[in-house]
This record gives structure tokens, C-alpha cells and sequence, in this order.
């Protein structure tokens, strides 16, 4: 039997919320579970409550008022018969509300758990500031219609899906401005959608989503009693999903002025004066004294920070170190050091590498920087380091592609037996699928490959991996790397979208040698150095007329830009695209850019549908800590794009690292996070030592002889310049016993004059003040 509460008394008046709300108080003392209440509008009805012994509770409403279900907790079950007002579900924490019509405005509002289950529409700003503890299971917020305008916004976590039935008549089953300052969360929408938030990415379903939507979707049309209409539901060629773009993605970078620059990193806040010290006058020193009167102690820190190249350079190779063994004639020596960590020095670092390297390199202030590419190429015939003794341990690299191949590296040199499993029929990713010959010339990095294969690593080609065949690699390895990359392109849903190339499956096909057929008149959505790759490969399939558009600064380098535009291309920006038709591009300006065809070259998301969905992210991306190590799997690590979009040599980088952390777990040594060195201070350096090169003449003949060119920060060079310089001679060289060195000041004749520092190029010497 349930209990009967009505919201009227014998006089047939209403009675207040606050007396309605105590009678179910007063029945659920009594031991009643269950209530069938007839309402008038009285808010607030089905939360927070629970029993003593944990029995669920269940409601029946009839006309509630605002915030029915509000606060309601795990283990309460409501049911409003016919539509419901604002605020329904409104910081849900755990139970199941069922609405059998219309919800109000701001449905689900701020809801962190539990489910809730709409058989009809819902307003305005419906499932904004949904959110979701780790600690509990994601809110669900199902609506068998449509919503409102500005609908999820700032939601952070949870799940929404819109099913849009009965709705092909509306413009956007989400209203207007939806998911505005959307940071997490998933949102499954089917039927049309129009003036999204630009905070996010529509994209099309994987296999975990069509897989969840499947499992779910019989549980709510059974919720609202609309079970017939599951086959027209589960058409998923209607249905896209929408994730908030990463901070970096939604971040607009700019630099500083010189003036703001100067305010904010040059002048120091305080006075320029420091405390009285008192002085007992027991020792007078004097004008220049040596011992423990100095008033500054050099010392001799090699390698206390690290080059500007090293630290900028994603895969952290030491460049500095290569070009000293070259000055000490150990070509073969230096030649084979890179590859210790990158396996790709010569096609990677010394073709298709933006080479940050170089945009960091000291030498940039007094003529060129050290040519880092021309360094790169000479490592193209190097031989491989030596694997260390066998360990017995297995491990399973999951794509292989730069990412994969560089972690399949290094585990092997640490004595690991080593799998790759590619989807495609060969590996290296995209460098082999998508970048230009005319930019990676197919010999280097066919050479590099196969050093990478001659090293003993097994490579299973042709070799996709699902939910099946991953459980199957982890119960067959010791640890598992997920370096599949992202190949999912985004597409931007405005009107006319499907008539979009997508940029990636375009310089596949042109890779393969299929020669796919071009437009004469070709607009390229993008204009980073992919959507340049792009730009080119359309001009080498024929295009007549190829321009580029984006909405802001083109981020492409430099040099790609000059290359595509000399070919007569054309970059137009800031340009926000309105709609795609038969004519070609309109903008958001009512300007029609003509073309017979449009690629879109935005970026590309991850296809992890063969891992279990909770070990993802709110956007989709591997959950990791800092250590590449899942948060819910420890035999199990993840790179590159899977886990944050960004460059081929962060993926190698990030490769590497993970090996020298997975060779720790499986030692069964604690995991620290891999960090890189302090870089070293301009004002250390003494550039004015090296004499600059004429530029108008600059040319790199031998890359050997740019040991000549750089200073080798923070690293000593060896170079007795130190030696020779100071005046008391209290600084001699001294050899080691593993053949290393040190430069050694003997305190009790240095006098403490900074000559040592003033004349390092290296920036090695360093004064320390007494205090």
C-alpha cells in the first residue's frame, strides 16, 4: 500500500508546501516507503529523504511544483505523472526522476548523479552546471524531444542525450547558444543542431558510444513507456556527440609588448637597498682577499642547467652533448648519441620537425642558429645502440606510428621483448600516411624504419585492435602502450558540412599514390601546417586555385606559409565560415567564397572505443597521470594525441619517456614523473665572444663544422679559456676515472673577481654571493 498525501484540506483549500512536506515526513516515520501525492504546485517534493535502514523510496506525483526531485538521493525513485516545472532534477544526487511529459526551464540543473528521464521537451539552460564526482557514477539526462536555448551550459561532466523525436521540423533540437562554456561531459544529440558554443567539437559516434547508447536507450523508452520506438532511435547514422575542446584548444595566444614585458618580467618589486647587517669589526679584510674574505665563490656547475635547444626540444635530445663528442673527433660516437632518444634523427628532426630546437638556439642572437636539421641527417646511416641483457618481459605497443615506434624503441634497449600492433599495412603513422614526400623523402624514413625493425621488435601489421583483442595484449604482456594516435577528423557542424572533404582521409589517399580527384577551385578550411600539407596536396593533384581560411593567425611555420603561397595560394583570415552549398563557402560576413571543393583541416580526435569508456576523460582522451600511466590500469600507459594533441616529436618525446617509466614498473620501482633540466639563463652566456657570420651569405656545407657555431649552453666545451683567463691561476683542469673532466678553483688563491664567469661561453662558472 502506499501512502496518499493530498494538497488540499477537508475544505477542499490548498494547503501550504511546508504542511504537505510534513505529512510525508510524518508517513515515512511511520515506516511508509512508497507515496502517491496529489499536488498543487507544491515545490520541492522527493528530496532529500532516505530511511533508516536503506529501503528505496518511491514517489508518484501528480501537478508538482518547482524543484521536484531537487537534492534527491541515491535510492529514491520519482515518477511525475504529466509535465513539470523549472528546477525538476535541480542537484540531483542520486536518484531517478521520471517526467511522463514536458519539463520546465532548467531541468536538471546542476545534477551530479543519478538518472533523469524526460518523455517529452525540456526549457531553457536544461543540464547547465551538470558535474561529475569520480567518487559516483555520471549523471544521465535523457530527453526524448528537444531542449531549450542555452542549454548545457558550463556543464563539466555527466552525460545528456537528446533524441530529437517528432522534432525534423525544428532548427536545432538544442535550441540556440547551446553548451556554452562547456568544459566535460558528452552530450549524444540526434536530428538537427544549429548556433553551437565554439567551446566545442560535434563529432561522429564511435563504437563505445553506439555500444552505450544501445544498452541505455531500452532502459528509458521503457522508463517513459515509449518502448516501440526503439529501431527508430537506434538509427545511428542520425546521431553525433559533442565534447568541449581542450584549454588549448580554446586558448587565443598573444605576445607581450616589449613595454609590457619590461614592467612585468624586468623590474622587481621592493627597494634596492638590504637590511643593516652589524659587523663585530673582529677581522678586518682586505681590498682584494682570497679564502673565506670573498665576497663571491665561483663555482663549476656543468650540466646544472640545460640548453635552450634540449629543454625546448619535445624528445629532449641534448644537442649540446652531440656537438662536443664531434668536437672531439667521435663522429661515429656522435652520430649514433641522438638515437639514444629519438629513433627518427634523420627524418623527423632533419626534415618535417618544426625544429623548436632552432627557434630557441642562442646562436640566433649573434647571426644563425646551429643547423639542427643538417645535424639530424648525418644520424640517417647511424647504427643502433646495443639492447641491454634480456629482461623476460614482454610489452605491447598499440599503434605505430612516431609515438609508438619511439616507446618501442626504448624498451627494447632496455632489454624488453617488444610488440607493435598497426591497424594499417605498415607502420609510421602519419609520417608515412599523410606528410608529403616532397617534405619526408621516402628513402629516410624507410631507412629509419628498418633500423627500427632490425633492432628484434616484432611488428604485427594489419593488426586493429578491439575491446576483444586488447583484454587478450593484456592478459598476454606485462604492461600495455596505447599510442594509437588521432585519426578522427573534426568537422564544425554548420549548415552543409557533409559536403566537407576531411583534410586527413584526403592526404591519405594522396600518400597511397591514389591520385584522388581535385576541384579546380579549392577552399581549405585550417590553415596550421596540417591544413598546409593539405593546401599542397591538392595544388600536386591539380588544383587551379587553392585558398586557405581560419579564424585566426595562421599557425602554420613560416616557411610552409612562403612555400604554399608562392605556388599562388592564398590565405584569408580572421574568416568565420556560415554555411557550405553547391556554390561554395559563404562566410559569416554574407561573402561567398566560390569552389568547387572544400577540405577541412582542423584537428583530429582519438578512436579509443577499445578500452573500457571509464578510463577516458570527459573529451574523450586516455586518463593518465604524470607518469603516462592510466589512473585505472597500471600495467597500462598512454601517449601522444590519445591523451593531448600536439606534435610528432611530443609523441617520440612522450614515447621515450613512458619506456624509461615502464622499465621502472616493471623493476617494480616507484614511478617518478619525467622532468626536463632548468633552462639556462641568457644572461650566463657570453655571446659577445663568438664572432658573427655575414647573414646574407650564411650556408651550412658540412654540418659538422657547427661545432665551431654553438656555445654549447650550459654544458662546458672544454674550451681552458677559464684557465688561461684567471689572473691568480687558481683554476686547473682535472681528469677523472670514468674519462670525464672538471675545471677546479682552489679557494685559497682565488680572489673571488668573476673573471672565470665573464669569460665562459658556456655559462658554466657561476659566482655565489657570501652571505
Amino acid at each position: 500500500m502506499s501512502a496518499k498525501i493530498i494538497g488540499f484540506d477537508e475544505k477542499n483549500r490548498r494547503i501550504s508546501t511546508q504542511q504537505l512536506l510534513q505529512q510525508v515526513y510524518a508517513a515515512l516515520e511511520q515506516g511508509e516507503t512508497e507515496f502517491e501525492i496529489t499536488s498543487s504546485g507544491h515545490h520541492d517534493i522527493g528530496g532529500p529523504l532516505w530511511t533508516e535502514d536503506g529501503s528505496p523510496l518511491k514517489f508518484r506525483v501528480k501537478n508538482p511544483g518547482q524543484r521536484v526531485g531537487s537534492f534527491a538521493l541515491d535510492g529514491t525513485e520519482i515518477v511525475v505523472e504529466g509535465s513539470a516545472p523549472a528546477d525538476a532534477g535541480w542537484l540531483n544526487a542520486g536518484a531517478e526522476l521520471t517526467i511522463l511529459g514536458d519539463g520546465g526551464d532548467t531541468t536538471a540543473h546542476c545534477a551530479a548523479s543519478g538518472n533523469i528521464y524526460v518523455a517529452g521537451r525540456v526549457g531553457t539552460r536544461s543540464g547547465s552546471l551538470m558535474k561529475h564526482d569520480p567518487a559516483y557514477d555520471a549523471p544521465e539526462f535523457w530527453i526524448l524531444k528537444n531542449t531549450g536555448s542555452f542549454s548545457f551550459e558550463f556543464m563539466g561532466g555527466g552525460i545528456g542525450v537528446i533524441c530529437g523525436y517528432g522534432c525534423d521540423d525544428l532548427e536545432s533540437v538544442l535550441g540556440d547558444r547551446g553548451c556554452m562554456g562547456m568544459v566535460g561531459g558528452t552530450i549524444y544529440v540526434r536530428g538537427p543542431v544549429k548556433g553551437l558554443s565554439d567551446d566545442v567539437w560535434m563529432l561522429g559516434l564511435d563504437d563505445a558510444d553506439r555500444k552505450f547508447l544501445k544498452e541505455k536507450m531500452p532502459v528509458f523508452l521503457d522508463k517513459i513507456g515509449r518502448k516501440k520506438l526503439f529501431k527508430e532511435l537506434t538509427d545511428f547514422g542520425q546521431w553525433q556527440k559533442i565534447v568541449a575542446k581542450t584549454y588549448e584548444e580554446r586558448q587565443v595566444r598573444s605576445r607581450k609588448t616589449m613595454h609590457e614585458f619590461r614592467l612585468q618580467n624586468w623590474v622587481e618589486d621592493g627597494g634596492i637597498f638590504a637590511d643593516v647587517v652589524k659587523d663585530d669589526y673582529t677581522h678586518i679584510a682586505g681590498l682584494v682577499n682570497a679564502g673565506d674574505d670573498r665576497l663571491k665563490i665561483p663555482q663549476w656547475q656543468d650540466k646544472k642547467y640545460g640548453a635552450p635547444c634540449q629543454v625546448s626540444c619535445p624528445s629532449a635530445i641534448p644537442t649540446q652533448n652531440r656537438i662536443n663528442l664531434l668536437r672531439a673527433g667521435k663522429v661515429q660516437e656522435a652520430m649514433e648519441y641522438v638515437l639514444n632518444y629519438s629513433p627518427f634523427p634523420a627524418s623527423v628532426c632533419g626534415e618535417v620537425c618544426p625544429n623548436l630546437c632552432m627557434d630557441s638556439c642562442t646562436r640566433q642572437f649573434i647571426d644563425k642558429p646551429v643547423g639542427m636539421k643538417e645535424l639530424g641527417r648525418l644520424s640517417l646511416d647511424a647504427k643502433s645502440p646495443q639492447p641491454k641483457e634480456a629482461s623476460g618481459k614482454h610489452v605491447a605497443v598499440i599503434g605505430g606510428g612516431p609515438g609508438g615506434l619511439s616507446a618501442a624503441w626504448q624498451l627494447r634497449l632496455e632489454g624488453h621483448n617488444v610488440t607493435v600492433y598497426e591497424a594499417d599495412e605498415e607502420v609510421g603513422g602519419k609520417l608515412r600516411q599523410v606528410i608529403p614526400t616532397d617534405r619526408l623523402p621516402e628513402n629516410s624514413l624507410q631507412s629509419e624504419i628498418q633500423r627500427i625493425k632490425d633492432l628484434g621488435i616484432d611488428i604485427e601489421v594489419n593488426s586493429p585492435v578491439d575491446e576483444k583483442k586488447f583484454e587478450k595484449i593484456r592478459k598476454d604482456h606485462d604492461a600495455v602502450v596505447i599510442a594509437s594516435g588521432a585519426h578522427n577528423p573534426v568537422v564544425i557542424p554548420f549548415p552543409g558540412h557533409e559536403r566537407l572533404v576531411k583534410g586527413l582521409d584526403f592526404l591519405k589517399e594522396v600518400n597511397r599514390g591514389n591520385r584522388p580527384k581535385v576541384g579546380e577551385n579549392v577552399v581549405v578550411i585550417g590553415a596550421g601546417n596540417a591544413g598546409m600539407d593539405v593546401c599542397l596536396g591538392a595544388y600536386a593533384m591539380g588544383a587551379k586555385k587553392v585558398t586557405a581560411i581560419d579564424i585566426q593567425r595562421p599557425a602554420a611555420f613560416k616557411h610552409e606559409i612562403d612555400h604554399f603561397i608562392k605556388l599562388g595560394g592564398e590565405i584569408k583570415w580572421p574568416v568565420f565560415t556560415e554555411k557550405v552549398d553547391a556554390k561554395g563557402l559563404w562566410t559569416k560576413d554574407g561573402e561567398l567564397l566560390e569552389a568547387d571543393m572544400i577540405i577541412i583541416s582542423i584537428g583530429e580526435r582519438p578512436d579509443l572505443s577499445f578500452v573500457p569508456r571509464e578510463w577516458l576523460t570527459d573529451r574523450g582522451m586516455m586518463d593518465v597521470d604524470e607518469c603516462w600511466q592510466s589512473v585505472h590500469a597500471a600495467d597500462v600507459f598512454a601517449i601522444g594525441d590519445t591523451i593531448k594533441p600536439g606534435l610528432l616529436t611530443h609523441a617520440i618525446g612522450q614515447g621515450a619517456d613512458a619506456a624509461k617509466l615502464i622499465d621502472d614498473f616493471l623493476a617494480g620501482r616507484e614511478l617518478e614523473p619525467v622532468y626536463k633540466p632548468e633552462v639556462i639563463p641568457q644572461s650566463c652566456l657570453s655571446k659577445e665572444l663568438f664572432r658573427p657570420q655575414n647573414r646574407g651569405r650564411f650556408c651550412i656545407d658540412d654540418a659538422k663544422n657547427e661545432t665551431a657555431r654553438c656555445l654549447s649552453c650550459g654544458t662546458c666545451r672544454d674550451c681552458s679559456m677559464c684557465l688561461e683567463a684567471c689572473p691568480e691561476g687558481a683554476i686547473q683542469r682535472v681528469d677523472l676515472e670514468d674519462g670525464g673532466f672538471e675545471y677546479v678553483s682552489d679557494d685559497e688563491v682565488c680572489i673571488g673577481c668573476s673573471i672565470c664567469a665573464g669569460i665562459c661561453p658556456c655559462g658554466i662558472w657561476a659566482m655565489e654571493t657570501v652571505v
